[in-house]
């Protein structure tokens, strides 16, 4: 039996979970990550912290495999998926120069404003796919290097190493012999061009970064580097001296779970339903301008492939269940909604607009509050909770409908993830207001799922992608459509009209 060891390394924690060659999940191990959140909307790490708690994850993985009599050499391969736009700097000693600044920190917002004045927001679209915004990295690396003391000396000295999470881990794992990282998370950091598949020279002349260090970009698939696992735990016993596990695939978790979900095709997406929701969809070998709202980004890629993406961000999904928990005190456990929604023929004409940070894709209306529309004297609170879960399907539908739009065709078949699909309300709503089947796998690890396979494939644990389509097939559930469920398509278009206002 061979297996393949994923780290899906994420903003709160990272889980390690070790992969059979059918892709079934034979142990895990998962340790909690600190998070330090400021008041002034400043979000950091330690980057020391991220891959201490790397090791501590995959030592209780291991661990946890030797314990039911596997063997670690039987480990052919490991593959890392990732928080995305986090960053971090570093020396070539592998010294951070730095705190870790994490996707959330909204410290660049002030230079965001000023790039997009100067009007240099058309030239990042054109050459990246993306928009000047703080949730990428680049323009959070301005700000260090406006705010740190010696580090702009640093940097034009050609001192600075710089990378996301997945080349920072890689680095250490390496011992600095390794300094890439792939098309995703390079992608990610507003420096890549998604034309070309190279660094941008255009946009690090404009902002400076000429002399910067950045790491090798490969595919996701890749042979990255070898890692000394018997030099990174020699407190394990059970690990023999001078034992490795090549790293080949590095992968941004969002994307990953897209390659986990078996989103190989144009047309096929996946949504992840959590706090917020990720949309994901596939749009073939050519990256396509959306005029719809959508972020153009790469989904995932091998060495004979790359696929490119339509990506929709939503704002508040679980978050608005858990203020409705927290703040309203409707419910105790979030797992009463479903009851809750069901127990009303209809949402009684009540509608929640859950712009408690503004709406994300497609409508981008980032300064609208939230708000309940339509209350009467006759509103119960399942009403308002029904609203608020059904928010969540109009929002998908929204962004679905925007990539339809853009790819000038509807969906093949999307696939569903997350806490959130277990609210069978949501998902008999979801499925019927989209009016295609919906796919749910039984693990649900998918992110450490995704970074498997591509790490398999390029190790030889997995044939091909047409053999991940049999395996992904066999692991998921198929929740079809009632296509005359007429009522869900009034009820949304209710929910347009007040969008739009």
């Amino acid at each position: 039996m061979k297996f393949v060891l994923s780290i899906d390394q994420g903003t709160s924690s990272t889980k390690t979970v070790i992969f059979d060659e059918g892709g079934n999940a034979v142990v895990k191990g998962h340790v909690n990550l600190h998070t330090d959140y400021f008041d002034n909307g400043f979000v950091e790490q330690n980057p020391e912290g991220i891959y201490q708690n790397v090791l501590d994850s995959v030592a209780k993985c291991l661990e946890n495999f030797v314990s039911v009599d596997y063997n670690i050499s039987d480990i052919v391969s490991c593959g890392i998926s990732n928080q995305r736009e986090t960053f971090i700097l570093w020396d070539k000693a592998g010294n951070h120069l730095a705190p870790a600044v994490v996707w959330a920190c909204k410290r660049s917002t002030t230079i965001c404003k000023e790039l997009i004045d100067k009007g240099q927001n058309e030239i990042i679209k054109n050459n990246t796919g993306l928009l000047i915004d703080p949730y990428f990295s680049a323009t959070k690396l301005l700000w260090l290097l406006q705010n740190e003391d010696g580090l702009k000396e640093k940097l034009d000295n050609g001192e600075v190493f710089f990378g996301t999470v997945d080349t920072w881990i890689l680095y250490k794992m390496t011992k600095g012999k390794s300094f890439k990282t792939d098309y995703t998370n390079a992608h990610r950091t507003l420096l890549f061009n998604i034309n070309t598949l190279t660094w941008d020279n255009d946009i690090l002349k404009m902002w400076g970064l000429e002399k910067l260090n950045l790491p090798e970009v490969c595919a996701s698939s890749s042979d990255f580097g070898v890692w000394d696992v018997s030099e990174a735990f020699p407190s394990l016993s059970f690990i023999k001296q001078n034992s490795s596990i090549p790293v080949t695939s590095l992968i941004g978790d969002s994307h990953a779970a897209a390659f986990g979900e078996a989103c190989f095709d144009a047309g096929t997406a996946k949504v992840t339903l959590g706090t917020g929701s990720s949309i994901m969809m596939n749009i073939g070998k050519k990256p396509v301008k959306s005029k719809a709202g959508m972020l153009t980004t790469i989904c995932w890629s091998t060495e004979e492939t790359v696929a490119y993406a339509l990506e929709g961000a939503i704002v508040a999904c679980g978050s608005t269940i858990e203020w409705i928990k927290n703040e309203l005190g409707f419910f105790k456990e979030v797992s009463e909604t479903e009851a809750m929604a069901n127990a009303v023929t209809d949402n009684g004409g009540v509608y929640l607009i859950p712009a408690f940070s503004g709406l994300g894709a497609p409508h981008w209306q980032m300064n609208r509050k939230a708000s309940i529309e339509g209350m009467t004297f006759g509103t119960s609170k399942n009403h308002i909770v029904r609203a608020a879960l059904e928010s969540i399907p109009y929002q998908i539908k929204d962004v679905v409908n925007a990539m339809g739009a853009d790819m000038g065709g509807d969906l093949k078949s999307i696939a569903v993830n997350g806490g959130l699909t277990k609210n069978q309300f949501v998902m008999r709503f979801l499925v019927d207001l989209l009016g295609i089947p919906l796919q749910k796998q039984s693990d649900a690890d998918i992110s450490a799922l995704g970074a498997a396979y591509l790490s398999g494939l390029k190790s030889g644990v997995f044939a091909s992608i047409e053999a991940l389509k049999e395996l992904n097939n066999s692991r998921t559930e198929k929740i079809e459509p009632d296509l005359d469920n007429e009522k869900v398509k009034e009820f949304y278009h209710k929910w347009q009209e007040i969008i739009k206002g």
